[in-house]
């Protein structure tokens, strides 16, 4: 993705971020392919106890299989899903879903096929009149080849494909917009979805790293508009480096042990372990990671893991 970009500022929190100390702990989970590796902080990032774990993959080893798993108007515990796949290498959470439904509220795609679909729009107030509005969640995937991207994503359960934005977007035509969260104006590009052709994809929201910087498109998608954006919380993301390696970051909170982080921090977090794209995932009492089955961060739900629709799995193929 790529659009035209004037920084008037950044958050003050960012430009102060220490970057964190990780250490590999490849042992406490293996055993491990070569290709992949565990790093672990309890590094404080400001006054609040810290805790989280990320994962870095190499997109090109055929030995590794990239993919996801959803369930249909039912939700099952990561530990669950690990079982239901014959115990893959890790297991991450990844859409919001509703819990009315128990339906994503993002685009899945497993093995090439759309299985599940964005929300098209949401209602916004406009004086007396509640109208709809069209909305573009974003996404990670890979294609055929194992590159990733992540993008806007438009889907229509009449397609059986998803389409891709890589600017974003929210009106037809041009527009120059003062995003009020972080004070930096961008080009909305028109709106020109082309056929996103990937085989495997998860959605989440918002688009927290572009370019290799703190880019966070909250308000275009909608997503913890306003002061929200510096509120803590368990965080989940994944993103891609530019030598073709993957990255999943969790964040313990809501405990003892660690206060979580702000939208901007995990940002910066994406940004310092070598993210040149980063995509925020669902988060608080659904994060959740487990590696060879065993967890990384505890769950912030009392009861544990939270059952969730849809998965985002490494499988090491024998």
């Amino acid at each position: 993705m790529k659009y035209l970009i004037t920084t008037f500022f950044l958050f003050a929190s960012v430009l102060s971020f220490a970057q964190l100390q990780w250490k590999n702990v490849d042992s406490l989970f293996g055993p491990l392919p070569k290709s992949v590796h565990v790093y672990f902080t309890n590094q404080a990032i400001d006054t609040s106890p810290f805790k989280a774990y990320y994962v870095i993959a190499e997109l090109k080893d055929k030995k590794l299989d990239f993919t996801t798993d959803t369930t249909l108007n039912r939700r099952f515990t990561p530990m669950q899903f690990f079982e239901k796949n014959q115990q893959p290498l890790l297991v991450v959470n990844g859409t919001f879903f509703s819990f009315e439904t128990n339906r994503n509220l993002n685009v899945v795609v497993s093995k090439g096929n759309l299985v599940s679909y964005n929300v098209p729009s949401m209602k916004q107030k406009k004086g007396d009149t509640a109208m709809d509005i069209p909305i573009y969640r974003s996404a990670i995937g890979l294609d055929k080849k194992r590159n990733a991207d992540i993008a806007w994503i438009k889907t229509d359960s009449v397609r059986k494909m998803a389409f891709a934005n890589q600017y974003p977007t929210g009106v037809k035509g041009n527009l120059r917009a003062a995003d009020k969260s972080t004070g930096e104006t961008i080009q909305w590009r028109a709106d020109n979805f082309l056929p996103w052709k990937m085989q495997t994809a998860i959605g989440g929201g918002p688009v927290i790293v572009q370019n290799g910087d703190v880019r966070i498109t909250n308000e275009y998608e909608k997503m913890f508009t306003g002061k929200a954006i510096n509120d803590k919380h368990p965080r989940t993301a994944m993103g891609y480096t530019k030598d073709n390696k993957l990255i999943i970051l969790v964040i313990e909170g809501r405990t003892k042990e660690s206060g979580g982080a702000t939208l901007v921090q995990e940002s910066q977090i994406l940004k310092d372990v070598g993210c040149i794209e980063a995509l925020n995932l669902d988060g608080g009492g659904s994060s959740c990671l487990l590696i060879n089955g065993k967890e990384t961060i505890k769950p912030s739900d009392a009861k544990g893991q939270r059952p969730v629709p849809a998965v985002f799995m490494i499988l090491q193929k024998k």
